[in-house]
């Protein structure tokens, strides 16, 4: 985030010339890199990440899989910078060029949902749309972004206070989808919704993986391997990729449950 005492011509520049780049790539479908190198973040004695270095690539999502307590939440904190890293690096590469991260950029939804209950469902997204004209492309009237996420015309008018966790969920998720996100990180997004809600925001989800970078966290297993092109175990601190060949068979499940329960590095 930029505040007033901040803004120099520099800092205008980078500004300007990031969000150019992100408009000429997506306009064009350039390819788009994510990379982290040597990320660590530690809480007193305990280090949580140890040396966190991997390349996420466009047009993917990718599961990250880990047992509670693994990181996961941390990792996105500290890429979303909610939370400083206390080591290492990240930026993103379109068309060739690398650069930092800007607010911009990520899309985070969290595990429970945020939303302004004292608002209806209509107040909330025309106030989101509102604050962020100057950034949305190609705006669509309210109802239509509704009946996109399958949120129900008797709904749309509820304080959303009113709403189930499931309906939260969408409302985060559909603001981050209007805002375009080239990394979009979702914290456990689908472990306490119902079946139909869930395999809603699944399609919904393989729908936008083009063109941007998806990374969901999850200590499900199941959910990983039917949404995710790629699996990554955050494990012992470090992320290592699992390759999915054969990943239906009884042996690949009993792999990733054997690093996950002991800890022991990928062969």
């Amino acid at each position: 985030m930029i505040f007033i005492d901040d803004i120099s011509s520099d800092n205008i520049y980078n500004i300007l010339s990031s969000k150019a780049v992100h408009r000429a790539c997506r306009k064009e479908g350039m390819y788009m890199r994510f990379t982290i190198e040597h990320l660590v973040k530690h809480f007193e004695k305990k280090e949580v990440l140890r040396d966190i270095d991997f390349t996420f690539e466009s047009g993917k999502i990718y599961g990250l899989l880990g047992r509670n307590g693994a990181g996961k939440t941390t990792l996105f904190n500290c890429l979303n910078k909610d939370m400083k890293a206390d080591g290492g690096n990240f930026y993103l590469e379109e068309g060739g060029q690398k650069r930092e991260t800007v607010p911009d950029d990520i899309g985070y939804v969290l595990s429970a949902p945020t939303v302004p209950e004292f608002l209806t469902g209509r107040e909330f997204l025309k106030f989101f749309i509102d604050i962020h004209e100057d950034k949305i492309e190609e705006s669509k009237n309210l109802d239509a972004y509704f009946d996109y996420m399958s949120i129900a015309p008797e709904d749309r008018d509820k304080l959303l206070k009113d709403y189930s966790h499931g309906m939260k969920n969408k409302m985060q998720m559909l603001v981050n989808i209007i805002a375009k996100p080239n990394l979009l990180l979702l914290d456990e997004p689908l472990t306490s919704l119902d079946v139909v809600v869930a395999e809603e925001m699944k399609q919904i989800l393989r729908s936008l993986k083009e063109n941007r970078i998806i990374i969901v966290s999850t200590h499900i297993m199941d959910l990983a391997l039917d949404l995710c092109d790629e699996i990554v175990l955050l494990n012992h601190g470090v992320l290592d990729k699992v390759d999915k060949t054969d990943m239906d068979s009884h042996e690949f499940k009993e792999k990733i449950l054997a690093v996950l329960r002991d800890e022991r590095p990928i062969d």
